[in-house]
């Protein structure tokens, strides 16, 4: 039915696209050469059939459906665990000193990532499957402003 170069052009102008636009067309073109038929389209075009149906159901309804994008993939662990920032704060402040030259605004950690993650099974009452990797500890101490001194053997 369509020829190469046809279809050439509408991936070319889908992919150009984005969200309801991106679908509207999708709809448009599925409509005008594949009878409205979202799977003939996804075999024709090789597009999502999925999105071709939401964008179908946009052209009937009038109402555009919102993507949640800022709602997918992993949270932090701050955001996860409400008070892991502040308890991190507690137990960091006193070891913590400032840069002996003045020359950065970040507080040095005389205490390893590791030690934290002890202090707050130990001392806050953490449970150890909730809490974050020791790596994950160290990037969030760096985020909080800290930076994790070599220790000196």
């Amino acid at each position: 039915m369509l020829n190469d170069t046809i279809k050439a052009t509408f991936k070319d102008a889908a992919q150009k696209l984005t969200r309801h636009r991106k679908r509207e067309f999708m709809a448009k073109v599925a409509e005008d050469y594949f009878g409205g038929s979202a799977r003939k389209t996804e075999r024709g075009l090789g597009w999502n059939r999925e999105s071709i149906q939401l964008g179908l159901h946009e052209r009937r309804s009038g109402i555009l459906c919102v993507d949640n994008y800022r709602a997918r993939g992993r949270h932090k662990s701050e955001e996860v665990l409400a008070n892991l920032e502040s308890d991190i704060r507690t137990l960091v402040d006193v070891q913590a000193q400032a840069d002996p030259k003045f020359q950065s605004t970040f507080l040095y950690a005389r205490i390893s990532a590791r030690a934290v993650r002890e202090a707050l099974i130990t001392q806050k009452g953490y449970d150890e499957s909730q809490l974050p990797s020791r790596q994950t500890i160290g990037a969030i101490l760096n985020r909080m402003g800290y930076r994790l001194k070599k220790h000196k053997k």
